[in-house]
């Protein structure tokens, strides 16, 4: 009896590769599951691609709500950029495409579970840790299993009449609705500028001279209007993606430390993501006090650190899911950024929930603050460091 292997299945060129390895060496039929989380494909031709290369069933699952609520609003609760750079926009798919792939091998009765990662990225860990959270099935992994190079796949594509789409021959791309990236070819050398049509979300030529503007309302640290219209989550994000695109707002380049070790060159097409966060974490400082946002901070990192490196299954981030979620409460108010030729910076925020007290912080002759109650604190605030450097200098003219 031919067994039955499930893949998570993008119609790019390894997981097409993967099929034909499936269907060749393991004598596999070959079911096939694409999780839509906004990766703006044409479904019909991923499954016709699909059909064209033998597999017995396809699956078409659309996750953008669920990705948009269930993984990205928590991801800007937690500010989460890895490195100070990264929106996670992969690290938050991969969980959720393989609980889904887990699925569908449950209702199919599979043998195998497979996917299309290398062995030098992140991926691998992603899925293979959620799957094996979910099943006790053996996972395969061709490219990886194989030591395949991108050369030896595109040769085995055309050996097998493999279309694959012109974009893909020069550069690696992963895309869904929090960010795309871009990976490969002339990128591989950290020194060379990104070529101009590596990007399509992001504008790059003939910006505006005038500054545009977003406002974002958040209930609860989660974004909920954006210029003054209420949209559900998906809405939200590929509006903010569209506007801040076109603005030149989004684009991250830079040096990245993956799971495996190896130190990579990462670009990253990251619009809505970049302004989401920052107008987040701009609120956060204004209602939370000072010591709130400090330990906060490292939560976030622990958190991003946890998603990052695959591990969304970890008691440990469900804990910290619990402390983030009752840090929110208060996080509610509207943010205004200002966007001009790819710089963006917050120009104004307001909330009911702010510690901000105008009459307090003032210079202004209305100040309620007693300015003379500042230099018993000053005295006794830096009473340990004066009293150290004291010392110190005593000890330095005796020797």
């Amino acid at each position: 009896m031919t067994q039955k292997g499930i893949l998570a299945f993008s119609g790019g060129l390894d997981t097409s590769v993967v099929v034909k390895y499936l269907q060749e060496e393991h004598d596999m039929d070959v079911i096939t599951v694409t999780v839509d989380v906004g990766q703006g494909d044409d479904h019909k031709k991923i499954s016709a691609k699909a059909k064209k290369l033998g597999v017995i069933k396809h699956y078409n699952i659309d996750a953008k709500k669920e990705f948009a609520e269930k993984f990205i609003f928590p991801s800007i609760k937690a500010n989460a950029l890895y490195q100070k750079k990264y929106c996670l926009a992969t690290a938050l798919a991969r969980p959720l495409i393989a609980e889904k792939v887990l699925e569908i091998a449950k209702k199919e009765k599979v043998s195998a579970l497979a996917h299309g990662c290398s062995g030098k990225g992140n991926d691998q860990v992603r899925f293979d840790i959620t799957l094996r959270s979910g099943s006790d099935l053996p996972i395969i992994a061709p490219i990886r299993d194989k030591n395949l190079d991108r050369e030896t796949e595109l040769k085995f594509a055309d050996k097998h009449g493999i279309q694959i789409d012109t974009v893909a021959k020069k550069f690696s791309i992963d895309q869904n609705l929090w960010g795309r990236a871009i990976e490969g070819g002339v990128l591989e050398n950290p020194y060379s500028e990104p070529p101009d049509d590596a990007f399509i979300w992001v504008k790059t030529k003939n910006l505006s001279d005038k500054a545009s503007y977003l406002e974002i309302k958040f209930e609860k640290g989660i974004p909920v209007e954006v210029d003054g219209k209420k949209l559900d989550a998906v809405k939200i994000i590929e509006y903010i993606n569209k506007k801040a695109g076109n603005a030149g707002v989004g684009i991250v380049d830079h040096i990245e430390d993956r799971v495996v070790g190896i130190k990579s060159r990462e670009v990253y097409e990251t619009p809505a993501a970049t302004c989401l966060i920052e107008a987040h974490q701009d609120l956060e400082k204004m209602v939370h006090t000072k010591h709130q946002n400090k330990f906060k901070s490292l939560i976030d990192d622990e958190w991003t650190y946890l998603v990052y490196s695959g591990l969304w299954q970890d008691p440990l981030k469900n804990d910290l899911d619990g402390f983030i979620e009752t840090s929110q409460r208060n996080v509610s108010g509207t943010v205004k950024l200002k966007m001009l030729k790819g710089s963006i910076r917050v120009v104004g925020r307001k909330s009911a929930n702010s510690l901000y007290n105008q009459e307090i912080a003032t210079y202004g002759t209305e100040s309620t603050f007693d300015q003379r109650l500042a230099k018993g604190f000053v005295e006794l605030w830096g009473m340990q460091s004066t009293e150290a450097n004291k010392l110190q200098k005593k000890r330095s003219t005796k020797t």
